[in-house]
């Protein structure tokens, strides 16, 4: 389906045309039609599948409608960098319409806080916030939410992961109870139908392939020793010019600096980005990678889902991350717009459970590839539970019987 075929407003579509998208993805093609008719919707799509794009466009189109004052949208995300990226994609898909947006989230400075109180009350048409940020101008009493027509939450299940659900129940208690309310999210467990219960009325429901890579990515696994993770990461990095643009997941923050540090090279820039960065710090250092100036970048899992770089060419998961879905999260940052991109996981010993759980949640066997003989032997591939100290393997015996 076109965008054409959805009668946006002439501005959006010639910034849509101008940013050269022409087809509407799956979830774009049921959802938009479903948001210009005013209804709640709860979708469900796996990252890198236009989500945003999917609620921007028909709020933007509504919103640029009518002349209006005070805040028309909220738009609620787990992260920073995600407030940033969609706050950029607002910007340009507005670019021909007479709207404006400002992200609102945690860790600028004093000066930041006033931008964000300035625009929180005047009348900026949307804002992309993270919900402790948000909270935190709420308790100042200044925010005015009476004109607002629109709640989108985004990435809803992080969020709750996140441990925002009673936030996020705060900040809808300062909404206008006529709204149109927007969820979409990645999975959809229970405590997501919970909130949806309590937030949308009579939603429209969309589910697209729950929990799975894209088609377009390539994935396999070597089995490792940790000492061979390192060396061997080297060695694909070196052998294969071809990967311009290199995402490293790790797990902890604490490891990002000794990746990096084991990775220093001086044909190619590597840098790593965490928590411990300070805002400005993180948006340069991708902003470096975004113009690949930086060919490596190291990250933890918050930048799974929270930044939107085109053409990575070569994920690698340093380690199998904690969570199943955030395996689909983290494998979503290449092959986005179904272009074909390689996703390579290290697996040691004690990973091994771990990531045959992946494979059971993908409905999906990974290829397992030898290490390079000149690393040495790896583990071999052995997904067994290890039992806990204690616990006999077989069934209780039955009582002996009296004997008299």
């Amino acid at each position: 389906m076109k965008f054409s075929e959805f009668n946006l407003c002439p501005g959006i579509m010639e910034a849509i045309s101008y940013m050269g998208f022409d087809e509407a993805t799956p979830i774009q093609e049921q959802a938009i039609p479903s948001i210009l008719d005013n209804k709640d919707l709860i979708a469900c799509a796996q990252t890198g599948t236009g989500k945003t794009a999917a609620y921007v466009l028909p709020v933007l189109h509504k919103i640029s409608l009518k002349k209006h004052k005070g805040i028309k949208a909220l738009i609620i995300v787990p992260t920073r960098e995600l407030a940033l990226q969609i706050d950029q994609q607002v910007q340009g898909f507005s670019y021909f319409v007479p709207n404006n947006s400002l992200p609102v989230y945690g860790g600028g400075d004093g000066n930041s806080f006033d931008s964000e109180r300035k625009a929180l009350t005047s009348n900026t048409d949307i804002i992309v916030a993270t919900p402790g940020k948000l909270i935190a101008h709420l308790k100042m009493g200044y925010v005015n939410f009476e004109e607002l027509e629109y709640l989108i939450l985004d990435e809803a299940d992080k969020m709750l992961d996140m441990g925002f659900f009673e936030d996020i129940q705060k900040i809808v208690s300062y909404m206008p109870k006529k709204r149109q309310t927007l969820m979409f999210s990645a999975t959809m467990p229970p405590k997501i139908r919970l909130l949806a219960k309590q937030i949308l009325t009579n939603p429209n429901e969309i589910t697209l392939e729950l929990s799975k890579p894209a088609e377009g990515v390539i994935q396999a696994a070597y089995l490792v020793f940790d000492n061979q993770k390192t060396p061997l990461i080297n060695k694909l990095i070196n052998n294969n010019e071809e990967y311009d643009s290199i995402l490293i997941f790790t797990s902890t923050k604490s490891k990002v600096s000794e990746i990096v540090r084991g990775l220093r090279n001086k044909k190619y820039h590597v840098e790593g980005i965490s928590s411990n960065l300070e805002q400005k710090e993180r948006e340069e250092v991708l902003s470096r990678f975004r113009s690949k100036r930086t060919r490596v970048l190291v990250a933890t899992d918050v930048l799974s889902r929270g930044i939107d770089i085109k053409d990575i060419s070569l994920i690698i998961n340093y380690d199998v991350p904690q969570d199943s879905e955030d395996y689909v999260h983290r494998v979503g940052r290449t092959a986005r717009a179904n272009t074909t991109g390689v996703a390579l996981t290290l697996i040691n010993e004690k990973d091994m459970i771990r990531f045959k759980e992946i494979e059971n949640l993908i409905e999906r066997e990974i290829i397992k590839l030898p290490v390079p003989s000149e690393l040495g032997d790896g583990p071999a591939w052995n997904p067994v539970r290890e039992r806990k100290p204690g616990k006999r393997n077989f069934k209780k015996p039955f009582p002996r019987k009296k004997t008299t």
